[in-house]
């Protein structure tokens, strides 16, 4: 019954993993879509009258309860994700040097994030701002520069060792 989040910046590949996990049969979600009918996630403003992609607490808290079986992988990167780090037996951040990072952003065709100079800037502040902030409150690093398959091995080896 491991639950496992997996955070990192964009481009570190926490969607293609969610993927390839769903395929080898775990429950996967990736909470960073970005629709309007989103069922994880929502836009929400803050008291300074900026706004954030924030988790819908309520979804998560249900989706993280409910679980009874198997490993359960959550992927995302939200400003409210810390209020669930108790809930959560790994918190695992992805990281890869900014350069793999962008590079991935240019190619990938699930996301369009990342394609304008702004958003690659926005995610470089990230890179250098938030990212050092995910790494202090993690249970687990990988280095998402490795191929995909190898990521996914050492998740669901975690996820093994924590059933």
């Amino acid at each position: 019954m491991a639950k496992i989040l997996v955070t990192g910046m964009s481009g570190t590949g926490k969607s293609t993993a969610m993927e390839r996990l769903a395929s080898r049969g775990h429950r996967a979600v990736d909470t960073d879509t970005d629709t309007d009918t989103d069922q994880w996630s929502h836009w929400v403003t803050l008291p300074d009258g900026s706004t954030d992609w924030a988790w819908r607490e309520p979804a998560i808290s249900d989706l993280l309860a409910d679980h009874r079986e198997g490993a359960l992988f959550v992927a995302g990167c939200k400003s409210n994700q810390g209020r669930f780090y108790p809930q959560f037996d790994h918190v695992v951040l992805l990281s890869a040097p900014a350069e793999i990072m962008l590079a991935r952003i240019a190619t990938r065709t699930n996301n369009p994030f990342g394609k304008s100079p702004e958003e690659r800037e926005a995610i470089l502040r990230d890179l250098a701002n938030v990212e050092p902030l995910l790494r202090a409150t993690s249970t687990v690093e990988i280095d998402a520069s490795a191929p995909i398959d190898e990521v996914v091995q050492q998740l669901e080896e975690l996820a093994r060792t924590t059933l």
